[in-house]
């Protein structure tokens, strides 16, 4: 189990990084379109604001929050946009301070639950730190989505660890969000970390194997790039090609994903 704090250290890093990003945009940047379609920058902050609060509904009332996510599930396909498109109508300014104040709100009522305790979600229960690490990997993601508007290339971090960690974790997931049976045995994942060593996930003899960049890797499994953009990431066995053309490491329906920009190509 990965230690909450260090979690929850690495998602308040990740979230100051994007701030940093939009906190001196002029207000026309903020309305540039980011490769999610229909969202502008506006739309990217104003979906993680919605978010945090999602969260921080399930750490301090339960009951409150499977209220609204059942009203939001009543439309599973649509209450995303439109959360971000009600709070993509705030102003700049304000949406910036009420994201601020909502995620120190999360840190601090994530970090005084227990470890053990499971928080309601839109999916299956999760635990504290699989809570922050699920945000975490939104932030990142997002934050991706915006870092692509404005032209900026941002530099991995560590950090990327627990969404790699992640994505190999709901493998099983994005088969059945495919209605496919998942595969029964383990595959072997090796990833290359920023600082040069090497992520290793299931048994060394797996049969089915996934090796390259755990930069490109993280980019697959939240669908901010298109495999064939991906070079450095192989496929051996049937079964690993299969997942590497479905990995999503977030809840909901399948994504549409990316399309392939025609600049590279994976093996």
């Amino acid at each position: 189990m990965s230690d909450p704090g260090a979690v929850l250290a690495d998602l308040r890093a990740e979230s100051e990084e994007l701030d940093a990003l939009v906190a001196g945009l002029p207000a026309e940047r903020w309305a540039a379109p980011t490769p999610a379609e229909g969202w502008t920058v506006t739309h990217q902050i104003a979906h993680l604001a919605w978010t945090d609060r999602q969260a921080l509904l399930s750490a301090t009332d339960p009951d409150g929050f499977a209220r609204a996510a059942e009203a939001a599930l009543a439309a599973p396909l649509t209450f995303v946009d439109e959360a971000a498109e009600a709070g993509a109508k705030v102003p700049p300014a304000e949406l910036l301070a009420g994201w601020r104040a909502g995620r120190e709100e999360l840190l601090r009522a994530l970090a005084d639950r227990p470890t053990g305790e499971k928080l309601p979600w839109y999916g299956p229960p999760m635990s504290v730190a699989s809570m922050a690490t699920a945000r975490l990997m939104e932030t990142w993601a997002h934050g991706q989505d915006v870092a692509d508007a404005l032209g900026v290339v941002r530099r991995p971090t560590d950090r990327l660890r627990h969404i790699a960690r992640i994505g190999v974790r709901t493998r099983d997931f994005a088969y059945l969000t495919h209605q496919l049976t998942p595969p029964g045995e383990e595959f072997r994942v090796e990833l290359r970390a920023p600082d040069g060593t090497v992520w290793e996930y299931g048994p060394p003899d797996a049969g089915q194997r996934v090796t390259g960049d755990g930069l490109e890797f993280c980019l697959l499994v939240t669908q901010r790039a298109h495999r064939a953009d991906l070079p450095s990431l192989r496929a051996e066995g049937a079964d690993a090609e299969r997942w590497l053309e479905i990995a999503q490491a977030f809840a909901g329906p399948p994504g549409k994903g990316r399309e392939p920009s025609g600049k590279g190509g994976a093996a």
